[in-house]
């Protein structure tokens, strides 16, 4: 009746096209998914600009994301405060938790924009509320006036680290307790 080996063959030479075109579009739909992906900041991109008067206290000059630092004596509170300024500034929001003491007008002559800061005070659930605002916040600075275990730092460093938050704690005039972990700064 019919000869089937002539729409065979002409079946034979469509698919090759064929296939060629459904190969082309997957790598054009990969091509797109990969551009979705891609991370737009290198992580050494991730950082916090920093008030030219502390560039020379830092690594590289720059104040990078998802670090730890502490900063100990009576100038605790005006070194959060400078460290503070250039990010508030550039848009960055930054939280003090249980650093009742610290004088928000000092804060504002130092350049910190009061818009962006937010004072708190954890009560008795010192790591639970840290950990909470690493992350919601691109700085995150502690007192020391308390006892602080050395797993719930490691845990904070970790989460600092991950969400890219920087985490500073503050002794001196601020508090007495000891930082149980080393920190990067």
């Amino acid at each position: 009746m019919f000869d089937t080996r002539a729409v065979s063959s002409a079946a034979a030479e469509v698919q090759p096209c064929e296939a060629e075109r459904d190969a082309a579009q997957r790598r054009a739909r990969l091509a797109v998914v990969a551009d979705r992906v891609r991370p737009v900041v290198l992580a050494r991109e991730h950082t916090l600009p920093l008030a030219a008067s502390l560039v020379g206290l830092f690594p590289e000059g720059v104040l990078r994301r998802g670090i730890t630092i502490t900063v100990d004596g009576s100038g605790a509170a005006s070194l959060a405060f400078a460290l503070a300024a250039a990010p508030v500034h550039s848009g960055s929001w930054v939280a003090f938790v249980d650093l009742p003491e610290l004088n928000l007008a000092a804060a504002v002559e130092a350049g910190v924009t009061l818009e962006r800061v937010a004072c708190i005070c954890s009560g008795d659930q010192w790591a639970a509320t840290v950990a909470a605002l690493l992350g919601a916040f691109d700085l995150v600075m502690v007192g020391m006036g308390r006892r602080v275990r050395a797993t719930d730092v490691r845990q904070l460093g970790a989460r600092a680290r991950e969400r890219g938050s920087v985490l500073v704690a503050l002794r001196g005039a601020c508090g007495n307790a000891v930082w149980p972990d080393a920190p990067d700064l």
